[in-house]
């Protein structure tokens, strides 16, 4: 298996690095290829602007981003920072961000990193999103770390529930792009804790990671339970992450709690 680890923590020394060196270590041992895309070291450019189209401009004088990454892709090539990324997208089975949850959300320099890299026409295009899209048959998950302790992310929490504040990368970004998603990881606020929890959070990462073959992906609604204003149809009780079916008769605290398929 070819794995991709996008890792996104300005310091070498914290724990996400560990997160992300004990990956590379126990994946490596059990015979996958692996690469790193450390992003501060690569100094990556956060933002998506006009220097990101490395083809001349279908219109000069407006900006319309979409239009102009489809026709790059179709008639010349991305810039080489996004080329030589996309290229690791195209070669990996299994995508995972690593990152600390900043703001309720990844980093700048991650959020950059797919604004860029996953540009319309190489990674998704009109009828290649979810259930058709590109990297359909891939799998992708998250590695995270927290600030706060685990019972600030309960559905009670005054964080709110992890697996919703999460609903934007795994249903917004991974699985509209086609992976399949995997659980995430999650590291409780490691800075705040003793030597003994951490190690012990690195031994249950190193667990999650020898199983992957046979971890369950999370579920996501396929696209025949979709009408065709691509709502959920009434006769369907939403089991998916953030969502519900008003329709179906069903509240937000009656969803299914249970995510995997």
């Amino acid at each position: 298996m070819n794995v991709l680890i996008v890792y996104a923590h300005p310091e070498p020394g914290s724990f996400n690095g560990a997160l992300k060196d004990r990956a590379v270590a126990v994946l490596s041992e059990q015979g996958h290829e692996v690469q790193v895309s450390d992003l501060y070291a690569l100094d990556w450019k956060t933002s998506l602007d006009a220097s990101d189209i490395a083809t001349p401009r279908l219109n000069p004088d407006y900006l319309n981003l979409p239009a102009e990454q489809e026709n790059m892709s179709a008639n010349g090539r991305s810039t080489l920072d996004v080329e030589q990324e996309q290229a690791k997208v195209l070669w990996c089975d299994l995508l995972i961000f690593q990152f600390p949850v900043w703001w309720f959300s990844m980093p700048a320099i991650l959020k950059g990193w797919v604004d860029r890299t996953m540009t319309r026409g190489f990674a998704y295009a009109s009828g290649e999103k979810y259930d058709s899209g590109k990297f359909k048959g891939r799998r992708a998950m998250l590695c995270i770390t927290t600030g706060t302790a685990e019972s600030l992310y309960q559905p009670d929490g005054i964080d709110g529930c992890m697996n919703h504040i999460l609903w934007p990368i795994h249903n917004g970004i991974f699985r509209y792009l086609g992976f399949d998603v995997l659980p995430p990881f999650v590291a409780w606020m490691p800075g705040s804790v003793s030597l003994e929890v951490r190690n012990n959070y690195l031994a249950a990462y190193e667990i999650r990671l020898r199983v992957l073959p046979a971890t369950q992906t999370l579920f996501f609604h396929p696209h025949e339970d979709y009408g065709s204003d691509q709502r959920l149809k009434p006769s369907v009780l939403a089991r998916s992450g953030f969502q519900w079916n008003p329709r179906a008769g069903q509240c937000h605290d009656q969803a299914a709690n249970d995510f995997t398929r």
